[in-house]
């Protein structure tokens, strides 16, 4: 991947050549816009958290979650399964119509679910009203996630991250605007609404005119097979949406409306950390999607430089976050939300467990085993559920986040076990084995400098400055020492 020139970089960011030109191709659009979607929604979180107060942010987490646990309907697992059979063979490509179709219906069906059950989550009808805001504004964000799906079956990431950059760059622009001139929860949800919209409107004209010619088609065939395809997936997102929502619906159900403010605060920063998980999520799916139909050698080469990415991400993450929590949530929020700091402790972890779920999950769907997906997922949902019932009423925000962290351990072992007994890959070899002890042994020196009082003292971004610092140059020693090499 040698750029000597613009063509050779324009080559190198636009063009899919080889497996890992098109691997970092992916990547590095992904990581771009997951990292400027991520940033420009974090600071709208914070300046909306500082203003409005844990209460009122409480009441918009709560609206946000309530119809978050029903938007899953909308989708019903049809954007990976979208991915995966477009990216198998370019002539599914004239059954998109009919998948855009299904997708409308499918929307249609979950917005009259959220608005028929807005009536019996909240009796406060300031709440019931922002649901209903938000409802419309969630639903538009997945129109535009069918058209991704699109875009990384052809492995044309570029213009998913363009789309999705303009998506953040707008609704963030309008959600300060409004709450910095008209600040209520009310306002702040128009605002995501009307901007959302805008964005979805100019996406599907670009797609339409650029990508590929969008039409409504109602061939019931093409429903029925993806439909068979996609309801394992579709009851995994279903799943995995209770054990990300649920506890901030509950929260919020039993008059928790500050705690629900304190709890998603750290939620969100532990989410924001998730970034280079998602981004490596979605760039390696097409190309693992393809090696499936290869060989057994070659997907194993793939999936061991996907976790020796996420391993040497993961840990010294969980690690800095957990000294650095106390300074993070008072430079995000400010000392108001000094509840949140034990909840973004244990939350971290949990990020930390969801960086090695990655792995084993994605495999699990392109070897073309969603269902095993589906009995882990639905086993995590029911495990979450019945935990925050029995903690949120005697530990809240903190028992909400036990709940979540218990939950996504039970889960990783079953996808590992998965993982080992239903695909061709093997989770524990030698070379994942190499790049977790690599990790460990250069996070046990960035631990040491950054919990010192000359360094943790330190103007924080100076401390992980410090901290990356250290950990990059052990790495880098035992990178000499192992020989490691990803592929």
């Amino acid at each position: 991947m040698n750029v000597r020139n613009f063509a050779d970089l324009k080559s190198l960011l636009l063009e899919n050549k080889t497996v890992k030109q098109t691997i970092f191709k992916n990547t590095f659009w992904l990581g771009v816009s997951e990292g400027v979607t991520r940033l420009l929604g974090l600071i709208l979180i914070i300046y909306v958290a500082r203003i409005l107060g844990a209460t009122e942010y409480g009441k918009f987490t709560f609206a946000l979650a309530f119809v978050s646990l029903f938007a899953v309907f909308s989708n019903f697992g049809l954007i990976s399964i979208t991915t995966r059979e477009l990216s198998r063979n370019k002539e599914r490509e004239k059954e998109f119509p009919a998948i855009f179709t299904l997708k409308i219906l499918l929307s249609i069906g979950a917005l009259i679910l959220m608005l028929i059950g807005s009536f019996f989550a909240t009796s406060d009808s300031a709440i019931r009203e922002i649901v209903w805001i938000l409802a419309v504004y969630i639903l538009i964000n997945g129109f535009l996630e069918i058209v991704y799906a699109f875009l990384r079956a052809r492995q044309q990431m570029q213009y998913e991250a363009w789309a999705k950059i303009l998506r953040a760059t707008i609704v963030t622009g309008a959600g300060l605007f409004v709450i910095l001139n008209f600040p209520s929860v009310r306002n702040l949800s128009y605002g995501y609404l009307f901007a959302s919209l805008t964005v979805l409107i100019f996406v599907l004209l670009f797609f339409h005119f650029r990508i590929f010619s969008l039409r409504l088609s109602f061939k019931k065939s093409t429903w029925k097979r993806f439909l068979a395809m996609s309801w394992p997936l579709g009851f995994v997102i279903i799943f995995a949406t209770i054990y990300h929502q649920i506890d901030s619906v509950m929260l919020g159900y039993l008059g928790q409306i500050t705690e629900t403010g304190w709890y998603n605060a750290a939620y969100r920063i532990a989410n924001a950390a998730l970034i280079p998980s998602v981004f490596i999520f979605q760039g390696f799916y097409p190309v693992l999607s393809t090696a499936f139909k290869e060989s057994k050698e070659r997907m194993q080469k793939i999936w061991n430089y996907r976790t020796g990415i996420t391993t040497l991400i993961a840990i010294p993450l969980v690690v800095a976050g957990l000294v650095l929590a106390p300074r993070i949530i008072d430079l995000v929020y400010g000392p108001s939300f000094s509840p949140s700091i034990l909840a973004f402790q244990i939350l971290i972890i949990m990020t930390g467990i969801m960086f090695f779920m990655g792995p084993c999950s994605q495999i699990l769907v392109v070897s073309n085993q969603q269902k095993k997906y589906f009995w882990i997922a639905g086993s995590g949902a029911i495990v979450n559920i019945i935990l925050n019932l029995i903690l949120i009423p005697k530990y809240s925000l903190y028992g909400a986040a036990i709940a979540t962290l218990i939950t996504f351990f039970l889960m990783f072992i079953l996808f590992l076990v998965s993982t080992a007994k239903f695909t061709s890959i093997k989770p524990l070899n030698l070379k994942v084995f190499l790049f977790f002890l690599s990790a460990v042994l250069s996070s046990i020196p960035m631990y040491f400098v950054i919990s010192h009082p000359l360094i943790y003292g330190l103007n924080i971004l100076f401390s992980i400055s410090v901290g990356a610092t250290i950990y990059l140059i052990f790495l880098f020693i035992l990178n000499k020492v192992f020989k490691l090499k990803l592929i």
